[in-house]
């Protein structure tokens, strides 16, 4: 039997990319939709403007979508939610559902609370016991599991390997991250077109923190944070999906190019060997073209869920240059969040 699920903020792009994953999942079905009170019972294929290059499912178009007030979250049929709403909203929202039924958020309110695991299934799925700590701290039946900036997910899952293979003191990445990421409205065109934009509110401060959680060490039911810097410079270019981004890393001990391209291509983790429905078979792809990744040619590798590295250079001891590349509203936001909860269910989380 499937587990029923619901979607806060549905309509939104993150939302539709939930809704488009989700379609014939093994394991999910879609049962209730939710948005604001503007779309609120009515059809969704009257409220929702639908940006995806697919069609919208003929099992989902005629679902109302539901307020998300106190009344819709009470009377909630559902069995785990998908979150993607606006973080102004997310805290009272996304804990009245924990309460309960486990929530799966996108969103960046609850990520860096000592008691919610902020998780890549390949890279730290043993934070997920986090929850359990969470439960009788806050007295929830349900449990809150974040997944981080869609930024620093693609950055983050080429680190591990690097990390455990060679240590880390030092990461400087510059992001090229696509428009999709701020939303269909977040950039106006004309403040796009025929140009970059060369800050992006509180991406820099994400990328720079998230990575030390994830990457941190769990004990005694804490996180101990990983000890190396992260400097980070986020731009927005007028890509409609796929951030790009230019990585240098300082190693504690040494390699080769070749011995690291190795160990990149041929990692694999708990997705893998669970056989996840969404997990990439090969989570890293490794490309030896001079001018590998682009966002139009590689965005899609892995069904959006493979980070593509490429120009990777040495050019001094125990340093290396590298682009990578992932799918920002699949990889780094709805995708994320399905992994998750199919690694949680895989784990027995879910009841």
């Amino acid at each position: 039997m499937k587990i029923d699920v619901g979607i806060l903020g549905a309509t939104g792009m993150v939302g539709q990319r939930f809704i488009q994953l989700l379609e014939g999942h093994k394991w999910f079905n879609i049962e209730e939709l939710f948005a604001s009170e503007r779309s609120a019972n009515k059809p969704y294929k009257k409220v929702a403007k639908w940006y995806l290059d697919s069609d919208i499912s003929e099992d989902i178009k005629d679902i109302d979508v539901l307020p998300l007030n106190r009344d819709s979250i009470r009377n909630t049929s559902c069995d785990l939610i998908f979150s993607a709403i606006p973080s102004d909203i997310a805290r009272e929202v996304e804990a009245l559902f924990a309460r309960e039924i486990p929530v799966f958020s996108n969103t960046k309110t609850y990520r860096m609370e000592n008691d919610v695991p902020l998780i890549i299934p390949e890279v730290n799925p043993e934070h997920l016991s986090l929850v359990e700590i969470q439960r009788e701290k806050r007295d929830w039946n349900g449990f809150i599991v974040t997944n981080p900036n869609c930024t620093t997910i693609g950055l983050v899952i080429p680190l591990k390997p690097i990390m455990d293979n060679f240590g880390l003191e030092m990461v400087n990445v510059t992001t090229l991250q696509a428009l999709s990421g701020a939303g269909y409205s977040g950039v106006p065109s004309m403040a796009i077109l025929d140009n970059a934009i060369p800050f992006i509110s509180g991406e820099e401060e994400k990328v720079e923190t998230e990575p030390l959680k994830i990457l941190g060490s769990l004990r005694d039911g804490k996180i101990e944070f990983a000890k190396f810097e992260i400097f980070a410079s986020c731009t927005r270019v007028m890509v409609r999906d796929g951030h790009l981004e230019s990585v240098f890393v300082n190693t504690k001990n040494d390699f080769t190019i070749d011995e690291l391209k190795e160990i990149l291509s041929n990692f694999e983790s708990e997705p893998q060997r669970l056989n996840l429905p969404t997990a990439p078979k090969r989570p890293i792809v490794v490309r030896e073209e001079d001018d590998r990744p682009q966002p139009l040619f590689d965005r899609d590798s892995g069904n959006g869920m493979s980070v593509v590295i490429g120009r990777m250079r040495k050019n001094k001891e125990r340093c290396v240059r590298f682009f990578c590349l992932s799918h920002n509203t699949i990889r780094g936001a709805a995708g994320a969040s399905i992994l998750n909860a199919e690694l949680a269910y895989k784990k027995n989380y879910l009841k």
